[in-house]
C-alpha cells in the first residue's frame, strides 16, 4: 500500500489531502483509512476484500473492526503443489461478519475499485459488486470501476515478471494467483495509466512532478 502526498501538505494525513494505492490485504486497510480519517481524498482499490481481514483494526485506542476469518476446509491443492483459496474467506456479509465490513459509505473522498475476474485469491470482483451496491444504496456516487477478465490476483505496475503462484504472507503457504500471462500484462499497462488519470482528477497535482517515468 502507498500513500500519495498532495502538493501543498507538510503530513500524510493533513489537509488538502492523500491518494491512497492498495492492493489485496492493504486494500481493505485504504478502505479504513478512506472511511476513518479524514484527509483522504482518492483511494484505489486493488484486489482487495470488503472487509477487515484476519485481524482486529483498533484505531485511537480502541477496536473499530473485527476480523474477517479464513476457512481452511476450503483450500483446494492443485497440481502444482500452489493452494486455490478463492473461496476461503467467511462471506462478509452474513450476519456474524457484519462487524468486519469497512463503512466505506461514510467516506468523503473518491474510489477507483479494481478487480480481476480470475483472481484465485479471493473473490475480488465479488466484493467490488458488494461495495458499489453498498454505496448506491446509499445514494453515494464517489466512485469508479474498472475489472479485468482473464487477469489475476497480483495486478501491479507493468513490465516486471509475470508470478502464477507464491508463498502466502498471511497463510504461510504456496497459493496460486491466477490470471493468463499474456492477458494479465495487458491490464497492468492499462491499470497503470487508469491510476495516473485518477489521481491527477481528484488531486491537485503539479504538472512539472507527475510526469509518469513508465
Amino acid at each position: 500500500m502507498f500513500l500519495i502526498k498532495q502538493k501543498g501538505s507538510n503530513s500524510l494525513l493533513q489537509l488538502p489531502g492523500v491518494g491512497v494505492v492498495s492492493r489485496s490485504k492493504g486494500a481493505d486497510i485504504a478502505l479504513s483509512l478512506a472511511s476513518f480519517v479524514s484527509g483522504v481524498e482518492a483511494t484505489v482499490w486493488i484486489n482487495g476484500c470488503s472487509a477487515n481481514v484476519a485481524v482486529p483494526l483498533f484505531y485511537k485506542n480502541r477496536q473499530i473492526l473485527s476480523p474477517l476469518l479464513f476457512d481452511f476446509s476450503k483450500v483446494i491443492p492443485t497440481e502444482s503443489g500452489a493452494s486455490n483459496i478463492r473461496y476461503g474467506m467467511h462471506n462478509p456479509l452474513a450476519e456474524e461478519n457484519r462487524g468486519s465490513l469497512v463503512p466505506i459509505e461514510q467516506a468523503k473522498g473518491r474510489f477507483l475499485f479494481v478487480a480481476s475476474d480470475d483472481d484465485l485469491n479471493w473473490d475480488s470482483k465479488g466484493y467490488m459488486e458488494e461495495m458499489v451496491e453498498r454505496l448506491k444504496h446509499h445514494g453515494k456516487k464517489n466512485f469508479d470501476c474498472v475489472s479485468y477478465p482473464r487477469a489475476g490476483h497480483l495486478l501491479e505496475p507493468p513490465y516486471g515478471p509475470y508470478c502464477p503462484s507464491a508463498l502466502h504472507g498471511l497463510l504461510s503457504f504456496p497459493v496460486v494467483w491466477g490470471g493468463e500471462p499474456k492477458v494479465h500484462a495487458e491490464a497492468e499497462v492499462h491499470l497503470w495509466k487508469k491510476i495516473q488519470e485518477f489521481f491527477r482528477t481528484h488531486l491537485s497535482c503539479d504538472a512539472a512532478q507527475t510526469k509518469a517515468k513508465l
